[in-house]
């Protein structure tokens, strides 16, 4: 098959990058590993909203906003094509980008002019001890499953971590009748203060800090007991968690659990970039590596755009003005784009997307990633497909790894089915600290096709009419 724009991902930015590029004229497919539009934010919004489910009223009105954007996306015309994993893209010497995808059973070839890769984001992986025990999840997957089918962990149950999403998934808790025994909070102590320097530029993203603002109310209002301060977070058990274990202000407290579930933000996918070899950078704040971007969203390969929170975190919100610069840049390239209208709708972009954008740096101060993890050694595991400890990881530092590649080879840490997914920016903060340097020295795994797992049968099966 071929097309004037491929976009990966359906979720906010992708399906607003699909929705203007198709008003440009331009042809477009769009690939997502799910079944239904919506990514993560509007997970199973269409099935939702035409039910009328209950879902609608306790996850809120910015999930239910999404059930517009899929209909938009719906009736742009432009090809879907759900439940369709890309396991590989390709760069060609003409400018056209070639794309391996599989979609039952069978390997299908996609040229494009223009590639949008808005894959999102990922939750950063939480090792403390016991976290591969059975009933200790991410707060992300937890909301997933309860978005696409209504489920929750068994009481009792225990969220920690910090940041907006365990605000927000704690609301949602409450405001469906799911008990929640306590909130673990891991924020470390002097937020507003970290935060006070970036609160005038915040408050040119007013509607997120109201957003804010009226979710701490409602989590005070719940009653659900939190905790403070915590640290040195344990999962206890034999089979499976049956305890948590913990500091909060100096005391060790221990709770029954039959669910934790875990969350210290989320963290650019950056698989497919560092595929192609994109250029990176590591974002202090954030503590995680994204790809540098010019202000029309593109990638320092010609042609490749990200948008959404696989450029850097952002939000819905943001991930949807992303989109739409990028589909309207790449309009203007192919020579589709009516000007001076189309410039103007460039800016407005532009402009909204600053302005949510503004709150960012408040959100990364009152909100730091967790230094204990580059800090992890013994035998908490790092990596879960191929069970390296932290300890291990410090084992081949000390045997001359300057590097995740060279601790891969040492470990096959990075080498299971997630590659690198789950493991990969923890063993760069151990490195790094085991080697005194910053993680932006040591650098990330190095990427190759299948970047996901493919059968022998699907690598087989190429399908010669596309």
């Amino acid at each position: 098959m071929r097309t004037d724009l491929a976009i990966i991902g359906a979720g906010p930015a992708g399906m607003e990058a699909a929705a203007t590029a198709r008003e440009c004229g331009l042809s477009v497919l769009l690939i997502d590993e799910q079944p239904e539009p919506g990514g993560q934010i509007w997970r199973a919004i269409e099935r939702n909203a035409s039910e009328r489910s209950d879902n609608l009223s306790f996850l809120g009105p910015d999930y239910a906003a999404g059930a517009a954007k899929a209909e938009r996306f719906r009736a742009s015309g432009a090809s879907y094509w759900p439940s369709t994993m890309v396991w590989h893209l390709d760069l060609q010497e003409a400018g056209n980008k070639t794309l391996l995808v599989a979609c039952d059973g069978v390997t299908r070839h996609v040229e494009a002019r223009s590639v949008v890769i808005a894959t999102g984001a990922m939750e950063r992986p939480v090792p403390i001890p016991g976290w591969t025990l059975p009933g200790v999840m991410s707060i992300g997957a937890a909301q997933t499953v309860l978005k696409s089918s209504g489920l929750y962990p068994q009481a009792p149950l225990v969220l920690a971590g910090s940041g907006p999403l365990l605000l927000l998934f704690a609301v949602q808790c409450h405001a469906a009748g799911i008990p929640v025994a306590a909130v673990l909070d891991t924020t470390p102590p002097g937020a507003m203060i970290r935060g006070l320097p970036h609160l005038p530029k915040a408050l040119f993203g007013w509607r997120t800090l109201l957003k804010g603002r009226r979710l701490t109310q409602a989590l005070s209002a719940s009653r659900i007991p939190i905790h403070r301060h915590v640290q040195k977070l344990e999962a206890l058990g034999t089979d499976c968690v049956e305890r948590v274990r913990f500091m909060s202000d100096g005391k060790t407290v221990e709770l029954e659990a039959t669910a934790l579930l875990l969350h210290e933000g989320v963290v650019p996918n950056p698989q497919l970039t560092r595929l192609i070899s994109c250029e990176h950078r590591w974002n202090a704040a954030q503590r995680c590596f994204h790809p540098i971007l010019s202000d029309r969203g593109e990638t320092s390969v010609p042609g490749v755009f990200v948008a959404g929170d696989g450029g850097g975190i952002g939000g819905a919100m943001a991930a949807e003005n992303a989109g739409r610069i990028a589909a309207l840049e790449i309009a203007a390239e192919h020579g589709a784009l009516n000007r001076p209208s189309g410039d103007i709708e460039i800016a407005k972009a532009r402009d909204n997307l600053r302005a949510q954008m503004a709150v960012r740096p408040l959100l990364d101060a009152m909100y730091p990633p967790p230094r204990w993890i580059g800090r992890l050694d013994g035998d908490v595991t790092i990596c879960r497909c191929e069970e390296v400890s932290a300890a291990a990881v410090r084992g081949a530092a000390a045997d001359g790894a300057p590097g995740p590649n060279q601790a891969k080879a040492f470990l096959r840490a990075g080498m299971g089915p997630c590659q690198g997914r789950m493991c990969g920016l923890t063993v760069t903060e151990i490195l790094a600290d085991s080697h005194g340097k910053e993680p932006e020295a040591i650098g990330y795994y190095r990427i190759r096709p299948p970047i996901k797992p493919v059968t022998v049968g699907e690598l087989a099966a190429l399908d010669g009419a596309d």
